[in-house]
């Protein structure tokens, strides 16, 4: 069986299980319960260390397993820090690996959409990406049944992703999620300021919004499923929003996450 194995288990998320099992039961502890109910289809959710945004993102993946525990396959997008790619690579593995156990890739769903979209390809260094294995975890404890897409995408225009994403909206009992953080090495008070920019054009599905002011890592993947979600009725519902001077106490050089539901 070939595997997708974990590159960065130990960096940004432990690599025992236990450990990850007491990450998400403190996240857990402190959640706070949202204002809204709706049925999500995608998540935007953050990718940095669990120390600095797994709260973040818990509380996008804790609300999903709440509102649709019979997800079946999650689809995970997000974008390359580490290599150049031309288009997005889909992880043609058979089993994505877990500190808490394997997750089964979905093959067939990943050859569908490689043969409908002509910039999916696979290379497999570049599923060496921290965006999206992060995600992995989360998916594992609360979807531990589901079936995992992953892709990443480089040099891509968010209306050539937007065109799968439509796609992948339409499959039954299954949840998008989109990867990305916010601004990166800015003062607290300026990343705030940007950070806003980010939220606000997300919240109303401004993709001139998101074009002016708006400093994400995966920016393509955002715009992208802002410009699919008034085709499915979808709207995005806020979550937290933080940045890593929450963890370290230094507002010189901080980046910013935030979550959403998209239902």
């Amino acid at each position: 069986m070939t595997k997708r194995k974990s590159a960065v288990a130990g960096m940004f998320y432990p690599e025992s299980c236990a450990e990850i099992q007491r990450y998400i039961e403190h996240f857990n502890q402190a959640a706070s319960k949202p204002t809204f109910d709706v049925s999500p289809k995608a998540l935007i959710v953050p990718h940095a260390g669990y120390i600095y945004s797994g709260y973040t993102a818990n509380l996008a993946y804790r609300y999903a397993a709440l509102k649709c525990p019979d997800i079946k396959r999650v689809v995970v997008i997000g974008p390359s820090h580490r290599v150049y790619i031309a288009g997005a690579s889909v992880a043609l593995y058979e089993a994505y690996h877990t500190p808490c156990g394997e997750l089964e890739i979905d093959l067939t769903y990943a050859h569908t959409l490689q043969k409908e979209f002509a910039f999916l390809d696979f290379h497999p260094n570049a599923h060496e990406e921290h965006s999206t294995e992060v995600q992995m975890p989360f998916i594992r404890h609360y979807f531990k049944h589901a079936k995992v897409v992953e892709i990443v995408y480089g040099d891509l225009a968010h209306t050539e992703l937007s065109r799968l994403i439509d796609a992948v909206l339409r499959e039954e009992q299954t949840l998008l999620v989109i990867s990305t953080d916010l601004s990166h090495f800015y003062t607290q008070e300026r990343a705030n300021a940007l950070d806003q920019t980010c939220i606000d054009a997300i919240s109303r599905l401004s993709l001139q919004g998101l074009s002016h002011g708006c400093e994400a890592c995966g920016l393509t993947g955002v715009k992208a499923l802002v410009q699919s979600a008034p085709n499915f009725g979808l709207k995005p519902y806020f979550l937290d929003y933080r940045t890593s001077f929450d963890r370290t106490q230094d507002a010189s050089r901080v980046v910013g996450y935030a979550s959403f539901v998209v239902g």
